[in-house]
């Protein structure tokens, strides 16, 4: 069911009970109106009644009679009868055919009067208890209210047929004011069917609206801005890595081309075998940060996760760093270490975590020239802290929101070697360890990295 009819159809319902509660009571009150009203008219016929039946004066009885027959109207199937009772036993003592419940007679002597309505035949009763010579008699008198039940049963249609144009009525004007709510969606949806991958730079039209639809509008352009960004990153990574490929694979190919060009000494050919493989190197280093790049797109499924103390594990890493690169000077700052060793344990894959750190001392030493950088390890907030603290060219400050995208190299390192992979490796291989990689950097200051990774109580691997 489209949302318009499902509005429709609330909007008629709600407003079919409400009509029904309204109109049911207007006739509960008019009902009760006019059943008093009847009650009324008995109760003065009741009295007349007893002031003719129980007056001694024969001339101001037969003055009473002639004023009611002749003044006053009589009601429907009127009856009347005079029954002696007993006020102390609450009883009546002459046998009738009247069917009244017993409570009507015992109402009428306890309070004076009662009133009863027989609804099968529609009959009113009123007593009235009167005192006559000593004794005590109830006056019963009976009618039907012809004319009150035609009234109730005339606004009965007239409530029905109310009802039934009111739920006409309100099925129309809900249909059209249900357009009119969703005609900005309907708007909404054509524009975005407008919008495809070769025009990603369209934008809904939002017009400042405060409501629903002008929030929904904004999130929507939000989330083309951030497509369009994501377009363009990937349409820039995969522009740049051709570059970086087709960079080592020219050297290569020329280098092998010019050597066969013609023969050659055993030493030129070992000095050409030496470019190949040096280009050959980078290429595979370049081939091999891709695929870590690549595998830290997909979830942790096939990861082996274990539990792993960072402060081995970064201890470790630079340990296999300084073999490789022994003119480096990575120092450690064991000040804020906690007397636990528990606390700097965390959940996750030891060999991608390690990568990670090797990534970050690598770019420390490389961009500070091998000047001093500082490796404290700590933990708060039920989180193990890892900050790595370097003294080299830092980075500009408008480049700093572009550090995470692949093949992205800072304006001012551009003569240092490196493919630009390292840091959006090292960025999501923390994500996917629900950590946070936090960087602050001065020109010619240095940088702060800040690896904040939660404790193995509290972790939970992220899926992309």
């Amino acid at each position: 069911m489209k949302v318009r009819d499902k509005i429709t159809q609330n909007f008629t319902i709600l407003t079919s009970l409400l009509l029904i509660s309204v109109f049911i009571l207007i006739y509960f009150f008019a009902q009760k109106y006019t059943h008093n009203e009847f009650y009324l008219r008995l109760s003065q016929r009741a009295t007349i009644a007893s002031q003719f039946l129980f007056e001694e004066d024969a001339l101001n009885a037969n003055i009473y009679n002639e004023i009611r027959l002749k003044h006053l109207q009589i009601l429907p199937e009127e009856e009347e009868k005079v029954l002696a009772v007993d006020v102390i036993n609450k009883v009546v003592l002459e046998e009738n055919d009247l069917n009244l419940p017993s409570t009507f007679y015992e109402v009428a002597i306890e309070r004076g009067f009662a009133r009863y309505h027989y609804h099968p035949n529609e009959v009113f009763y009123y007593g009235l208890l009167r005192k006559y010579k000593g004794n005590h008699y109830l006056i019963v008198l009976s009618a039907k209210d012809i004319y009150g039940e035609a009234k109730l049963t005339n606004l009965r249609k007239t409530l029905a047929i109310c009802f039934l144009i009111g739920i006409l009525l309100t099925y129309l004007f809900g249909r059209y004011y249900a357009s009119k709510v969703i005609n900005p969606i309907t708007e909404m949806i054509r524009e975005v069917n407008k919008i495809t991958a070769t025009n990603l730079h369209m934008r809904l039209e939002d017009n400042d609206n405060k409501d629903e639809m002008g929030q929904l509008a904004s999130t929507f352009n939000n989330m083309l801005d951030r497509l369009e960004t994501s377009f363009d990153l990937q349409s820039n990574f995969i522009s740049s890595a051709s570059h970086e490929f087709k960079n080592p694979l020219t050297a290569i190919l020329g280098e092998i081309e010019i050597t066969l060009n013609r023969e050659r000494s055993g030493e030129e050919y070992r000095n050409s075998l030496i470019k190949v493989e040096k280009e050959a190197i980078r290429l595979d280093i370049l081939v091999n940060g891709l695929l870590k790049l690549a595998q830290t797109e997909f979830d942790d499924k096939g990861l082996v996760i274990e539990e792993v103390r960072i402060d081995e594990l970064v201890i470790g890493v630079q340990r296999d760093f300084d073999n490789i690169h022994p003119e480096s000077k990575i120092i450690f700052d064991f000040s804020e270490l906690p007397s636990n060793p528990e606390d700097l344990v965390v959940q996750g894959n030891k060999s991608l975590l390690g990568v990670a750190f090797n990534n970050i001392l690598d770019n420390a030493a490389k961009f500070s020239m091998n000047k001093d950088v500082s490796v404290k390890i700590t933990a708060r907030d039920h989180n193990v802290v890892v900050i790595i603290t370097d003294q080299g060219v830092g980075i500009p400050p408008d480049e700093l929101k572009n550090i995470f995208e692949p093949f992205f190299r800072a304006s001012n390192v551009r003569g240092v070697k490196g493919f630009g992979v390292g840091l959006p490796l090292t960025y999501r291989i923390v994500k996917l360890h629900s950590g946070q990689l936090n960087i602050t950097s001065e020109v010619d200051s240095g940088t702060r990295v800040e690896v904040v990774l939660p404790h193995r109580d509290e972790h939970i691997i992220v899926r992309k």
